[in-house]
């Protein structure tokens, strides 16, 4: 993900994802969650598959794809305005935060990006059931 806050109070999103996972394999239900500023209003996206959408009650975009088939990349690209910061607001904020740049609630949209998804007949272990037979006792 690349995050560039521009001048004139408007922050862009870029998305990548990619599957790393057999060709044969495909991921259903995939949701990847993007958590974003509180602030951020008129939000648009441009996304190669899938329809995304902007949750403002939990400061979140999640985008969702019905079906990702391996070895696939996918790219989505989010813009917001931001009413309340400017990109140079941002540098200045950071140097008073210190060196690590920690400012309490006002990182907390800096959280991980959460992915979500099922892969049918796909174990970790590589285990496989070709034959089940099952028998009743009666």
């Amino acid at each position: 993900a690349v995050v560039e806050p521009h001048k004139g109070s408007r922050i862009e999103y870029m998305i990548k994802t990619r599957s790393q996972f057999k060709s044969k394999s495909v991921a259903n239900n995939v949701e990847i969650i993007i958590p974003v500023p509180s602030d951020v209003d008129s939000p648009s996206f441009k996304s190669s598959v899938g329809n995304v959408t902007y949750l403002p009650d939990k400061d979140a975009v999640v985008w969702k794809i019905k079906q990702f088939h391996g070895g696939r990349e996918y790219l989505m690209r989010a813009h917001f305005g931001l009413p309340s910061i400017s990109a140079t607001d941002m540098s200045d904020s950071n140097d008073k935060k210190g060196k690590n740049g920690q400012g309490g609630s006002e990182n907390s949209w800096k959280a991980p990006i959460a992915v979500r998804f099922e892969i049918p007949y796909f174990t970790v272990s590589g285990i496989q059931v070709r034959y089940l037979k099952i028998i009743e006792k009666s």
